[in-house]
């Protein structure tokens, strides 16, 4: 599966004004277009068209302080934040009976924002998991450990996850990728750039301080953080790089259960495998072989005090943003780094972006009631099929490629599915547990919950109908295991207007249809054409 976002782009409008007829403008005189209004009328779309399309949103629109990029696409985003809050807020004063998603969603809101609380509760909340951590004698605690924290939502040394079979869609599997590192890729150990070199330095700095601030003597923090930067650099020696992750048939590997041991003999897996709840399998996919076996290499060389340190640094800085302030303020003051933002985000975004990570789906319900109805479903479905057709008319068109590979990518075109809006059936949410115990423990109470959620498909029916995104996103994906794209109603959102009125020329050049097409045309990309229609890993281009 990949996902895409979508930005918006300046040109838009000169787009809407040619891309067709349909439904009659319904759109308020009144109201301001958000691109019309940042045009630069001044500029001759003929000699300088970057300018003419976007040299008014500059000149209007430095980039704030809390952003990396502004453009129309954050504009959505800032709606969507807006109406997620007021959900929000009306779901924590509705005195909604326990167990329903107004609760469920209310107590979340109501603890991510209680700073006071959050601040007196100190590491308090976060204690029991460090207890755990701090008990760790030996490689075996240490990787049943791992196991209960990436229930919780902390994963470190490696990925693993549920997932469709590449080669056999109709299965769950189970599958162990690459991971455990810090940075956000392997190339960030290795660089000698000046500016690479620095992010290195301050890595460390930050895993120290992060340390320091659950109650680490400073010196002893401080070698603990570059005894944690060298076995992380140990681990991306034999991390693929990213052009290589792309390589779907390089990445399967499925082996027997009985064969991970002669793979990676130090982590127990029947241990690990039990203790995350995975069962009733008889075989895994691995992605990446020899970065397994350098692990095991690593586990046996590295002392247990390093790894306790690791532990517990990914630990508190993953829940970082349920901690005390100064836990948060100093994961940010790091990412600056990479995100190029100025400012933290104020709380309530914060709040928000939280709630979507663990119950996006169930604030999405509430989303769709509100903001986007069964006929601007139905309105968008119909544009699928008109951008399927053009599609299908350009493939029928093309010199280069032959009739038995264009009759399979017909095949594939028509049987790709479309998932507009919102699901057709929600996720029960019944058995999620959110109260008002601690920010940080509805965190652990909702990772948990969607982990367990996940391991239970191992041994069903690849559920179709589900979607991997939220109704509220504005983003967009295509799935090619699924043979599917899926367009969040979020996507169609065109700042300050309800669907109801626009025309179809509007949204269309608003994004709408270009963001049809880009999805589709990742079915036949340098990653979807390895999949056929079936979303099998198969080679079908001839």
């Amino acid at each position: 599966m990949r996902l895409h976002l979508v930005v918006l782009a300046g040109t838009a409008l000169s787009l809407s004004l040619i891309s067709c007829g349909g439904k009659k403008s319904k759109i308020d005189s009144k109201k301001e277009d958000a691109l019309a209004a940042n045009l630069d009328t001044t500029v001759s779309p003929g000699e300088d068209f970057f300018d003419y399309a976007n040299g008014g949103w500059i000149k209007k629109n430095p980039i704030p302080g809390e952003q990396s990029a502004w453009g129309i696409g954050n504009l959505v985003i800032e709606e969507n934040l807006k109406r997620l809050r007021e959900i929000s807020e009306k779901a924590a004063g509705s005195g909604a009976p326990k167990g329903s998603a107004e609760q469920k969603i209310g107590d979340f809101w109501t603890m991510a924002m209680d700073s006071a609380k959050i601040e007196s509760d100190g590491l308090k909340p976060i204690q029991p998991w460090l207890d755990k951590v701090n008990a760790i004698t030996d490689i075996k605690t240490l990787v049943a450990t791992v196991a209960e924290l990436k229930k919780a939502g902390s994963s470190t040394l490696f990925s693993d996850f549920v997932t469709q079979d590449d080669k056999n869609s109709e299965i769950m599997t189970y599958k162990l990728w690459q991971g455990g590192l810090g940075l956000p890729e392997r190339e960030y150990y290795f660089k000698t750039d000046s500016a690479t070199v620095r992010i290195r330095e301050e890595y460390v700095k930050y895993i120290a301080h992060i340390l320091t601030m659950a109650g680490d003597e400073p010196t002893a923090a401080n070698a603990a953080a570059k005894n944690i930067l060298a076995l992380e650099t140990k681990l991306a020696q034999s991390s693929r790089k990213l052009a290589d992750l792309r390589d779907s048939y390089k990445n399967y590997n499925k082996m027997a259960i009985a064969d991970l041991g002669k793979m990676n003999a130090s982590v127990d897996w029947n241990n690990f495998l039990g203790i995350t709840g995975v069962k009733n399998i008889d075989s895994v996919i691995v992605g990446q072989p020899e970065f397994f076996t350098a692990l095991d290499n690593v586990l046996k060389k590295t002392p247990v005090p390093d790894w306790k340190s690791y532990v517990k640094f990914n630990l508190i800085s993953d829940f970082s943003g349920a901690l005390p302030d100064k836990f948060g303020i100093a994961a940010f003051n790091f990412g600056k780094l990479f995100s190029g933002a100025k400012e933290r985000k104020p709380r309530w975004k914060r709040a928000i972006q939280s709630s979507e990570n663990v119950m996006g789906e169930m604030l999405g319900q509430l989303y769709v009631k509100e903001f986007f109805n069964e006929n601007a479903k139905k309105r968008y479905e119909d544009m699928v099929e008109a951008v399927r057709e053009a599609l299908k008319d350009r493939i029928g068109r093309l010199t280069w490629m032959g009739d038995s590979t264009k009759q399979k990518a017909y095949a594939k075109l028509a049987s790709m599915k479309k998932k507009v809006g919102y699901p057709e059936k929600w996720k029960d949410f019944s058995s999620m547990e959110i109260g008002k115990e601690s920010y940080l423990q509805n965190q652990v109470s909702a990772n948990t919950w969607l982990h367990n959620y996940e391991i239970n498909k191992l041994g069903k029916p690849v559920n179709r109908d589900e979607w991997d995104m939220f109704p509220q996103t504005y983003n967009a994906y295509y799935n090619s295991s699924n043979n599917e794209i899926v367009l969040p109603a979020g996507i169609f959102t065109v700042p300050g207007y309800r669907d109801e009125e626009l025309d179809d020329a509007t949204v269309y050049g608003y994004g709408g249809a270009s963001t049809i097409g880009h999805e589709i045309t990742h079915g036949f990309d340098d990653e979807g054409r390895q999949y056929d229609d079936k979303g099998n890993l198969v080679s079908w281009w001839t």
